[in-house]
């Protein structure tokens, strides 16, 4: 560079410090001649094009600025530090400074003349940018970029012979300089050219996603609301079907009773044993109508809640009674129910409560061939209490134990194929725990038996003076129970009117009340 340009450099040699070169600016052909050092210093000690290019442009513009606002400059380029390194360009100035740095620096600030935009572009470029500017004291702005984790750091000796090489090194035309960087503009119009494309490209790839989100939201409310008119199907059919069955189910019950309890004479062997058959198989059936039935309330929220007080000592001496002829004589399994220890009296449905631990208890001892099934009782937290049935069963494999649930589940077992059930007593279980506003849950291992907890509160939790109600239909409860007597005393027998339109409720109703004391009004006619 010659003196008459203005344009002179010293090379400094430092063992903490780096300084790898400084230069002045006097005239505006250097501030070409500063971007080309800049490049060159960025390329020798490794930092990739694209980062040349930002120190490059960065350093170009605080140049120009010390130029233009105060007549030149001097433009320090120094690495400092041992890991990692940092490349520091210093470019100061004696110029009349600036006013008011803050406003400059703003976010809204837009000058008229450009002041300030070279600051903002060096911002954007570098790492870090500090600046000491006061009034009529000149102006010093620091460049920073910190090397990459992928460059190695440089020693002393490495960065002397970066420094020795850059004295050699004669500067380049700045014509060559300026058309470098016309080239670099291209390729940066180029990429935004790319990168406008792909958001174009994506901006569609996401209208299309928000289309086929739009539709499988509408495709999900169509699927819920189908779901939920399926729903209110179910529930009615099995609420009008339950009420339907009923009638001829309590008829074949009703006249097998009879038959068996040898109101019409005596039947044979085979005869006992088949009436017996029909019997059985009405039992089954009018259980599955019940838990049916059930379900279908449940799910309807249409429940008759009795809430009353009642002691769990009470609850479970009846059910101690009820529950103990399921056992047969001789039978290896005990049906044990620990005493409860002071509990408190619960306030909440007790047929609820008894018709969960029927269905729980009655499993339990459908699947244990030898043990013990145990009934317990103990407080909880927040006022609840838990019900335990245990048992030395069959037991339960994890992958189950949410399927048992379910409505008609029953589970593959060899025992399973000697027990009768409907698969809906632990389903209606669940059901009646939460809308008594408890849960149930299960601990079960294969081979070993299981546990089934029952949490409810002591007090129910819903609303005692305005029960859920549902209107009994006929035949809500399917009479189980018949007189044991053979024949009833001709003299003693009362006069009954019956009013029926099926005539196997008239037949049944004859053989127990005798056929000389009946009156059956069918309609208006009387026999």
């Amino acid at each position: 560079m010659s003196e008459a340009r203005g344009f002179s450099e010293v090379l400094v040699k430092s063992s903490v410090s780096y300084p790898i070169l400084t230069t002045e600016v006097r005239f505006e052909q250097d501030i070409v001649q500063v971007r080309q050092r800049a490049r060159q210093i960025a390329k020798g000690l490794g930092f990739d094009s694209q980062v040349q290019t930002r120190i490059a442009t960065a350093v170009s513009e605080i140049a120009r600025n010390a130029f233009k606002y105060a007549g030149g400059g001097k433009v320090e380029f120094i690495v400092e530090g041992e890991s990692p390194q940092i490349f520091r360009t210093r470019i100061s100035d004696t110029g009349p400074g600036i006013a008011d740095l803050a406003t400059v620096l703003g976010p809204n600030f837009r000058s008229q003349t450009g002041a300030g935009l070279g600051l903002a572009a060096a911002k954007r470029l570098m790492d870090e940018v500090q600046i000491d500017s006061r009034p009529d004291r000149g102006t010093a702005v620091q460049l920073m970029k910190q090397f990459s984790k992928q460059m190695p750091a440089l020693s002393a000796i490495e960065l002397n012979k970066l420094v020795d090489k850059l004295a050699r090194q004669i500067p380049e035309d700045p014509y060559a300089e300026i058309q470098q960087q016309n080239q670099e503009l291209l390729r940066t119009l180029d990429e935004l050219r790319q990168r406008q494309e792909e958001l174009v490209q994506l901006n569609q790839q996401l209208e299309d996603t928000n289309r086929g989100v739009l539709a499988l939201y509408a495709e999900l409310n169509d699927k819920a609301e189908s779901l939920r008119r399926a729903s209110e199907l179910k529930t009615s059919f099995l609420s009008d079907m339950s009420h339907e069955f009923r009638t001829p189910l309590t008829a074949i019950m009703s006249l097998s009773e009879i038959l068996l309890h040898r109101l019409d004479g005596e039947l044979s062997a085979e005869q006992d044993k088949q009436v017996n058959y029909i019997y059985k198989s009405a039992q089954s059936l009018a259980e599955l109508v019940n838990d049916s039935l059930d379900l279908a309330k449940v799910e309807a929220g249409k429940l008759t809640v009795r809430v009353a007080d009642f002691e769990v000592e009470d609850l479970f001496s009846a059910l101690r009674g009820m529950m103990r002829p399921l056992l047969p004589q001789n039978s290896d399994v005990a049906l044990i129910f620990e005493a409860p220890l002071e509990l408190p009296t619960l306030t909440t449905d007790e047929g609820k409560v008894s018709q969960i631990l029927r269905n729980l208890i009655s499993n339990a001892l459908k699947f244990t061939e030898a043990g013990e099934v145990q009934v317990a009782a103990e407080i909880g937290d927040g006022g609840t209490i838990t019900f335990s049935v245990t048992d030395t069963g069959i037991g339960i494999s994890p992958a189950d134990r949410t399927r048992i649930f379910e409505e008609f589940v029953q589970l593959e077992n060899p025992l399973q194929k000697r027990v009768k059930g409907t698969g809906l007593g632990l389903s209606l279980c669940k059901k009646l725990a939460e809308f008594l506003g408890g849960s149930i849950e299960i601990k079960s291992s294969l081979g070993t038996g299981s546990t089934f907890l029952v949490k409810l509160p002591i007090v129910y939790p819903g609303d005692t003076e305005n029960p859920l109600e549902m209107s009994a239909a006929k035949g809500d409860e399917i009479p189980q129970a018949i007189a044991n007597s053979r024949s009833p005393a001709p003299d003693s027998a009362a006069k009954v009117l019956i009013v029926e339109n099926e005539d196997s409720f008239s037949v049944f109703a004859e053989k127990l009340a005798g056929r000389n004391s009946l009156y059956r009004d069918r309609g208006r006619q009387r026999c």
